[in-house]
């Protein structure tokens, strides 16, 4: 078994931190529902401005307020204003990876949705894996290419 992406909020902004809060992270239902991450669900929370990635669970706050607010211990990592990502993940077998089309979500500074993501994975006929990534219309966005620096 492998543990692969299932949806992602992408740049969502940190509304609120409440360390006298039962530990967790509050999300508007409405972006959960949309990128498949469930109430209760554990995520990994990456601060784009700190660098801190914690661990903890989804409760859900009012629908249509566009809150991300961290609650409890996490409340330490993740401040107002501090753009994060939210990642949920699901233990499948590699055969299954194809079937798998995680929705991911970008977000400008109010919380509103600007982009509607999904990651396709393939497996061509020799073997080799294919990433793609494509916008709501279907239409593939370009994936710059990594590699090592050379010396």
């Amino acid at each position: 078994m492998r543990k692969i992406v299932a949806g992602k909020l992408h740049g969502i902004t940190v509304t609120g931190a409440d360390l006298n809060y039962h530990g967790s992270i509050t999300l508007d239902p409405d972006h959960c529902e949309e990128a498949g991450i469930l109430p209760m669900e554990f995520v990994e929370i990456w601060n784009r401005n700190s660098g801190a990635r914690i661990s903890t669970y989804v409760i859900l706050g009012e629908r249509g307020s566009r809150c991300c607010v961290l609650n409890g211990a996490a409340a330490r990592t993740c401040q107002p204003g501090d753009e994060v990502i939210i990642c949920n993940s699901v233990y499948v077998g590699e055969d299954e990876i194809p079937a798998l089309k995680p929705r991911v979500l970008t977000f400008d500074k109010d919380n509103r949705v600007t982009g509607r993501l999904v990651y396709e994975v393939t497996r061509e006929a020799d073997g080799r894996w294919r990433f793609a990534i494509r916008d709501e219309s279907g239409t593939a966005q370009p994936i710059p290419l990594r590699s090592a620096p050379r010396n």
